[in-house]
């Protein structure tokens, strides 16, 4: 079977999808949660900050926040540039983070769930990077193949 039929092809263009759909939606999540820091208006963040890290934090609940929002937007511009890779990975830990933030809450388990399974697509992210710098292909190559084509 030649390695350019559709039957070849398509777990390349799948993985490719996949990589693309993470890479964009990890990317651009962060940076507008970061940006919303500042603004409040996807949620009021503060009233997520444990009573524990209150305790320990040296500035305001909105000060933290606004450096949070700092820190994601970064996370996110990471993930969208050459350092993937690295970026899904620090995304990857905030997010756990932030899980663990919020259980030490005492409520918000919900989003301490969801924001444990975005961490696992990070991983998913990284994972599939790593699969394409191995592969050396350019992020705009859809037809080069990450699987190697099957010959009978």
């Amino acid at each position: 079977m030649d390695s350019r039929t559709p039957a070849a092809a398509a777990p390349n263009a799948y993985l490719n999808r996949s990589w693309w759909a993470l890479r964009i939606a990890l990317g651009v999540g962060p940076i507008a949660a970061g940006i919303d820091k500042y603004f409040n208006k996807l949620a009021d963040w503060g009233m997520y900050l444990s009573p524990v890290a209150t305790k320990v934090i040296p500035v305001s609940t909105a000060t933290f926040m606004h450096v949070v929002g700092v820190v994601e937007v970064v996370a996110g511009i990471i993930v969208l540039t050459r350092w993937t890779r690295t970026g899904s990975y620090i995304v990857m830990a905030w997010l756990l983070a932030i899980a663990v933030n919020l259980v030490t809450t005492g409520m918000f388990y919900d989003l301490a769930v969801r924001d444990i399974e975005i961490a696992v697509g990070a991983f998913a992210l990284s994972q599939l990077t790593a699969l394409r710098e191995l592969h050396a292909l350019p992020a705009t190559d859809a037809a080069t193949p990450l699987v190697p084509a099957h010959h009978h």
